[in-house]
């Protein structure tokens, strides 16, 4: 382990440096992967939707947000400094009409092995296998899409039914005033 003082080689601080900078390169890594597949996502889905406008941007997983793409503000480990190996999650704001209506989807990722565990709005999650490829990604984007109609549906459902009283914790639905 430490050697003598003054032994640079073998000091505390250079094994805390070492496994230190060993962190970051997981933590960039992993930062990398799901930024890499968020961004996959947000073209995908809007692709998928077939709309003539942008449809779905990269927005905070929490708080406001408006109809832009925010980078990297758009992940939950933004303004962090070092960067924390941990399950990172970010919004997807997907265009619901063509009056600027727009439900905030929330995804959390987390590596694990070699492959990226996918939970949307902490309900359904999905497996996917690195490296990821055109055809997981449209089977998520299919599934993300099902979700999200889902959702709708099960809110008018149980408006019909007379039982949608039940507060609930998940999506946001916003109007944004369009810039054009």
């Amino acid at each position: 382990m430490a050697g003598k003082s003054g032994n640079k080689e073998n000091s505390r601080f250079d094994i805390l440096a070492d496994i230190a900078a060993e962190y970051g390169k997981r933590s960039l890594e992993n930062y990398a992967q799901i930024r890499s597949l968020a961004e996959a996502l947000r073209d995908g889905l809007c692709k998928y939707l077939d709309h003539d406008k942008p449809c779905v941007f990269l927005v905070p997983p929490q708080g406001g947000f408006g109809e832009q793409n925010y980078g990297s503000a758009a992940f939950s480990v933004a303004g962090k400094g070092f960067l924390p190996l941990e399950p990172i999650s970010f919004g997807l704001a997907v265009r619901v009409s063509n009056t600027g209506d727009f439900l905030r989807v929330v995804i959390n990722c987390r590596k694990e092995a070699q492959q990226l565990i996918v939970m949307i709005e902490m309900a359904k999650t999905y497996e996917i296998v690195l490296p990821v490829n055109e055809e997981k990604l449209s089977h998520l984007i299919e599934e993300l899409y099902k979700y999200i109609i889902e959702w709708f549906s099960g809110r008018i459902e149980q408006y019909d039914e007379g039982h949608y009283g039940v507060s609930d914790i998940g999506f946001d639905i916003l109007h944004i005033e369009s810039k054009e």
